[in-house]
């Protein structure tokens, strides 16, 4: 029998799981740890109670009395029942992830699925999932939100990735790095700063800075602005110090050189 459209916000099932914890039944482990003050886990439950006919019986994909389908797709290392979305279970990763597989590698130094298109093409950062998302502060690795890779190959929420766009904000809360291709807004600072010169009295005061984006130490020329990167062009710098002032003006006139002697034109007996 096909599964039927029950479940939960979270699932589409037709079971529920009973938790190892504490006894109780709930239709997912984020229901149960959403209403007790402990966490479930997955990986120990072994029973389920089928909603159709209420049998509580071992985890498996089908009723043993009715035989309704508890699950389009079934985990026995999980316990993810759910409808259809392609997953797969990752090994080393340890869940089961939204697929199709084909479209994923696990990349081992960063221990996660990531997208075929980033394979040899990301920065990898060691075990980056094991860490929350610096946004919200909750678990990447096994959030059922899906994850974007900045460009320094940190982690954070796709939801939160779009949320800290919304805002203007567009360095890697961790590293400062830019988040994305900033080329275009850095020539439209270019245009910004050529159109709006500053006062006279800091023409020529410059300050040192660093470059959040290529790590570069350089002195540049001082604007409310932004300082750009002389290294790279980036605006995605960090002052570094005090401004440095234009060498003081000498208000002394140039000391007048002597006059040259003129010769003696008459005759000397």
């Amino acid at each position: 029998m096909a599964a039927t459209e029950v479940g939960c916000e979270h699932y589409v099932r037709s079971c529920l799981l009973k938790a190892p914890c504490c006894g109780k039944f709930y239709v997912c482990r984020l229901c149960h740890d959403g209403e007790e003050n402990h966490q479930m886990d997955r990986f120990k439950v072994r029973e389920v109670k089928c909603s159709s006919c209420n049998t509580i019986q071992e985890a498996q994909q089908t009723c043993k009395q009715c035989e309704v389908k508890f699950g389009e797709y079934y985990c026995d290392i999980c316990h993810l029942f759910d409808k259809d979305k392609k997953q797969y279970h990752c090994k080393p990763c340890g869940i089961c992830r939204i697929g199709p597989s084909e479209k994923y590698f696990h990349c081992t130094k960063c221990n996660l699925c990531l997208a075929t298109d980033l394979k040899d093409n990301h920065k990898c950062v060691e075990n980056v999932s094991r860490q929350n998302c610096p946004v919200c502060m909750e678990d990447i690795h096994t959030s059922r939100i899906g994850a974007h890779v900045l460009s320094c190959g940190h982690l954070l929420h796709k939801t939160c990735f779009d949320d800290m766009c919304r805002t203007g904000a567009y360095r890697c809360p961790l590293c400062m790095h830019s988040a994305f291709n900033m080329k275009d807004f850095w020539e439209q600072r270019d245009k910004e700063i050529a159109q709006c010169p500053m006062p006279t009295e800091y023409q020529d005061t410059t300050v040192k800075i660093i470059c959040n984006d290529c790590q570069a130490h350089c002195t540049v020329s001082f604007h409310v602005l932004g300082m750009k990167c002389s290294t790279c062009g980036s605006y995605n710098t960090a002052q570094d110090g005090g401004l440095i002032a234009p060498p003081a003006a000498d208000p002394r006139p140039p000391a007048q050189q002597p006059l040259e002697e003129e010769p003696d034109t008459q005759n000397h007996d």
